[in-house]
């Protein structure tokens, strides 16, 4: 992916292409892509049960389960065979990366380093069952919470809360 983006975008910073490629070949991403691709039925194929059809519906799993196949595609054909493939299959991704997507993570850590400041993340909370669960993480800076934030996964609790973040420092340097 970063050969691709390279190639197609060299008038980009070293910076902006390794924040897209980190967003195209994110877990979210990838399990994007093996849905579109049909992956999850197909895993349905080979096993049958209610916990078969969870699993094909997991982001965790079909992401795990894309880059298998394309792991195994890798050795059985070798990269140049499989390149094109593999960019045309993540090019929306691409079109997603470059209009609307946005790391706030990356970007606090970016503002704070810029200060010469860190931040770290704390699970805060954890709630509901494995399979549902709702995690609440806090983004803290020399000892203080500077945001807070709810999600699906602990990474998109660390998202919220580093967004939460940007607005309290934001709100600060006005």
């Amino acid at each position: 992916m970063a050969h691709a983006l390279y190639a197609r975008y060299p008038e980009f910073s070293e910076g902006r292409l390794a924040k897209i490629r980190s967003h195209v070949v994110s877990r979210a991403s990838c399990a994007v892509v093996a849905n579109e691709l049909g992956l999850g039925p197909k895993l349905g194929e080979f096993n049958e049960g209610e916990d078969v059809a969870l699993l094909a519906k997991n982001r965790n799993v079909l992401a795990a389960l894309l880059e298998a196949v394309l792991g195994a595609l890798f050795l059985e054909h070798g990269f140049p065979a499989i390149e094109q493939a593999v960019v045309d299959a993540f090019s929306d991704r691409i079109e997603y990366a470059l209009t609307t997507h946005v790391d706030h993570k990356t970007e606090l850590q970016e503002a704070l380093a810029r200060l010469g400041r860190q931040v770290s993340y704390t699970v805060v909370e954890v709630q509901g069952p494995p399979h549902e669960r709702t995690f609440t993480c806090a983004a803290v800076v020399d000892g203080e919470e500077i945001g807070r934030g709810e999600g699906r996964s602990k990474k998109a609790a660390e998202q919220e809360a580093a967004q939460r973040a940007l607005v309290h420092l934001g709100s600060l340097a006005s």
